[in-house]
């Protein structure tokens, strides 16, 4: 149930984010920023496990390793390099961003031509600069989501093509939620301070007792 508990909210992101939105495809690039996020965590392996490439960034050398360990090609430690540089001579075709701000303008330059960039948070800030004749010049895509206001119906179609997609990745043992630390509930703030401080690798989970 722990386990179950860390799929949903991380699996459907990533599933219509990176996969129906961003229409990553086998072969292709994808880069996510926050690599050993929940998200992160999530779209490094289901990428891995659908035949295409992963470029992830982090925080520290140790975040790093444990993206690569999961099966990302290069793990860049946006502190010490500067993702642009070392991926610009490979390129990418799908960005997941969660940081916007100063992110934006590289993201763009980066992409391959018909390159998709997807957003699904601005945690530096929404705004940012972007050429738009190079927008159209290479034919790139910009859009995101949020889940969380749309309909049931909505979200029951999603559920229903995470099932048929996702579930038989996690049987087959292609993909499995990575959990840091589990709190019973009554800690939840203390839970919301670990999260908070970004030292963790995946997610953290609240337990329910029976008798809660």
């Amino acid at each position: 149930m722990t386990e179950a508990a860390a799929l949903p909210e991380t699996v459907f992101t990533v599933w219509y984010n990176v996969f129906q939105r961003g229409g990553l495809l086998p072969g292709e690039t994808l880069l996510v920023h926050g690599g050993s996020s929940g998200i992160g965590t999530t779209a490094i392996q289901l990428a891995k496990a659908l035949g295409s490439q992963v470029a992830v960034t982090a925080g520290d050398d140790a975040k790093c390793e444990a993206c690569r360990k999961l099966g990302a090609d290069w793990a860049i430690n946006y502190k010490t390099q500067d993702f642009e540089d070392v991926l610009k001579a490979e390129g990418v075709d799908v960005i997941l961003d969660m940081v916007g701000g100063e992110y934006i303008t590289k993201n763009l330059w980066l992409l391959k031509d018909d390159g998709r960039l997807v957003f699904v948070n601005a945690m530096q800030g929404c705004k940012g600069e972007f050429n738009a004749l190079e927008v159209m010049r290479r034919r790139l895509s910009i859009t995101g989501s949020t889940l969380r206001p749309r309909s049931a119906d909505f979200k029951a179609a999603l559920a229903a093509a995470v099932e048929e997609n996702v579930w038989p990745l996690i049987a087959a043992g292609k993909f499995k939620p990575v959990i840091y630390k589990t709190f019973p509930l009554a800690e939840a703030a203390a839970a919301h301070g670990l999260m908070e401080s970004s030292a963790h690798i995946g997610k953290i989970v609240l337990e329910v007792s029976n008798g809660a």
